[in-house]
């Protein structure tokens, strides 16, 4: 009898439907969005997953929001603040998988392998193209927040990072571009390598 009952509780436990939710709003993408401590090439192209979904949906409604929103003025700053911090964050991904495949140096000894590192740098130059992409789209968000004079407490850490990027303190057009001049660069000494360097 303990055997039946046994697996009447398991069978009713494995038919009923676990509890669980779909995921619509952008602040629920927003909040999948987490830093690992090792940054492997498939953990970003999770978090821009996660981020790009964050971008494409609605927002829930103003009472769910991610800092108290009490008019719609601080509803449309709110949401421009959301639009600017994703993107700064999409870029940072972009810009950490751009790493993974940039080398830094040309040395000698690559020549064997020199094709494969050519390719790789194929790989990080169109990663940091993205990112220049989405600082452009964080610097168009920004703007549009400026407009917009509201404070609000929850998100501070937005609202520095916008600050930040008026006052042109946090500017990473210039670190990207630095990026891709030193990428261009092995790129060169890799291309001029041959049997005499090696």
């Amino acid at each position: 009898m303990k055997r039946v009952l046994s697996l009447l509780i398991l069978l009713t436990f494995l038919a009923s439907p676990l509890y669980s939710y779909k995921i619509l709003y952008a602040e629920q993408f927003y909040k999948l969005f987490h830093t690992h401590f090792y940054q492997y090439p498939e953990d970003l192209n999770e978090n821009i997953w996660y981020l790009e979904q964050a971008l494409k949906s609605d927002f829930v409604n103003p009472q769910n929001a991610l800092a108290r929103i009490e008019n719609p003025d601080e509803w449309e700053k709110y949401r421009y603040l959301f639009y600017m911090h994703v993107n700064l964050k999409l870029l940072e991904q972009f810009r950490l998988l751009g790493s993974k495949y940039d080398k830094r140096v040309a040395y000698f000894y690559n020549y064997p392998w020199k094709h494969q590192n050519l390719d790789s740098l194929r790989y990080a130059e169109s990663y940091y193209q993205a990112a220049l992409y989405y600082w452009e789209q964080a610097l168009y968000w920004s703007e549009k927040a400026s407009g917009l004079p509201y404070y609000l407490e929850e998100i501070q850490n937005w609202h520095d990072e916008h600050y930040r990027i008026r006052t042109g303190d946090l500017d990473y057009k210039k670190f990207i571009s630095m990026d891709l001049d030193r990428l261009r660069k092995v790129r060169a000494d890799f291309e001029a390598m041959d049997e005499s360097t090696y």
